[in-house]
């Protein structure tokens, strides 16, 4: 496995309150000590396996209780926004890289002291630190690969993809595949800053200028890479008037073998574990080069927690202990961010896809997420807007960029 660079993540915005907030809740009275943590990461299907490691922690901590809220991804951030306003935030809360230097800039991360560095790959840990102090742990690192339906390739008569791949080579199998009146589609790629900036960086081009106070992709590296998202729509990929950026439609959609190629992140493994034909992964393919987007996910311990010391044990345990490990493995809940190759060449043994290499060479080529002096959220939120816009067909490409360039550089200019 090639050494992870860095690792990045991703931002989401909704719009509902966190239940838990930092507040003693154990007395001195031998009581244990309850603590809160709310997260996003066991959202969708992995809520089971985040509690059982809850259970092995509060075995080994009987003097500690952990109290779980779980949000939706796509409500988590704008709630978490609310409660650090209101200061009724979790003793212990999810995060993730994009989003790390605001908050610890802010105050709201309290330091966090790691009894053994040595067992988290060093380079995500270091991710979470400002001046040398640990602010925040990782709790998991995965990446995004390309999905394919070896069925509808094999009644085709296509080649598998593979990792020498370009995006000509998907867009003529795409298009082979697509059949219409079927309703099978040759590809799905969400049109979204984050597929955006992947493009780009395939296509050789930049996000960000050096000092990121403005943007660089309003090029024709940068239009091209546009142009590559949204003229799949009503091609080889269903439109927005067909459902396609609604919550889940590309799963389902591959799930009922109507889709030959998903650009999605290996955490949906386990939604496509048990669909009934042959299925597998490869690299995404690239332009200009190979870049995959990498994502890490983190845990804080509020500032303002009354029992810093009990949030921080549990952070610990839930980011680096054997539990977390065998939980992750054993049922494909994203890849632990442990230092031991060994424990991890278990992962390559665990069942479909049979290509489980893929997931480790997608990080020869890591694709960074932009990440702005300020405005990150509103960055980000521009960029998605004006790409469907272009996708629904009331601006061109061009259009669309020239205004995300001049809105964005206006949130972020220095």
């Amino acid at each position: 496995m090639k050494r992870l660079t860095i690792a990045v993540g991703i931002v989401a915005v909704g719009a509902i309150a966190l239940a838990g907030c930092s507040a003693a809740s154990g007395e001195d009275d031998g009581s244990p000590v309850t603590i809160t943590y709310t997260n996003f990461i066991s959202n969708g299907g992995n809520e089971e396996n985040l509690q059982k490691i809850v259970d092995a922690f509060e075995e080994a901590n009987p003097d500690i209780r952990v109290e779980v809220t779980t949000l939706p991804y796509g409500d988590y951030f704008t709630a978490l926004q609310t409660d650090l306003a209101a200061g009724t935030q979790s003793d212990v809360f999810d995060i993730e890289y994009a989003n790390y230097a605001e908050f610890q800039a802010n105050g709201v991360l309290a330091p966090i002291t790691v009894s053994d560095p040595s067992v988290y790959r060093q380079s995500v840990l270091e991710a979470y630190q400002t001046d040398g102090t640990q602010y925040a742990l990782p709790s998991s690192f995965s990446d995004v690969v390309l999905y394919y339906n070896k069925d509808l390739f094999d009644a085709a008569g296509l080649e598998y993809p593979s990792a020498d791949w370009t995006w000509a080579d998907e867009k003529a199998a795409a298009e082979a595949l697509t059949d219409e009146s079927a309703g099978v589609w040759g590809d799905h790629q969400p049109v979204s800053f984050y597929e955006y900036y992947k493009a780009l960086a395939q296509n050789g081009g930049e996000f960000l200028n050096a000092d990121r106070t403005a943007v660089a992709f309003n090029t024709p590296e940068g239009i091209e890479a546009a142009k590559w998202l949204v003229e799949k729509s009503g091609t080889v990929m269903p439109t927005i008037e067909q459902g396609q950026g609604t919550p889940d439609f590309d799963t389902n959609l591959f799930k009922e073998g109507k889709l030959a190629m998903l650009h999605t992140g290996i955490w949906v493994f386990g939604a496509v574990a048990d669909v009934p034909f042959e299925w597998d992964i490869a690299v995404e393919p690239g332009n200009v080069r190979q870049a995959s987007a990498v994502f890490s996910n983190a845990v804080g311990v509020s500032a303002n927690s009354k029992n810093i010391e009990a949030a921080g044990k549990w952070a610990e345990f839930l980011t680096s202990s054997d539990t977390m490990i065998d939980v992750r493995l054993d049922s494909g809940w994203e890849l632990p961010p442990i230092s031991d190759e060994g424990k991890l060449a278990v992962y390559l043994e665990k069942g479909a896809p049979a290509n489980r290499q893929a997931v480790f060479d997608s990080l020869d080529g890591i694709a960074l997420p932009p990440v702005a002096q300020k405005g990150q959220s509103e960055m980000q939120d521009i960029m998605t807007e004006e790409l469907v816009e272009a996708q629904a067909g009331r601006k061109t490409v061009e259009e669309a960029l020239a205004s995300a360039e001049e809105r964005i550089n206006a949130v972020i200019g220095g």
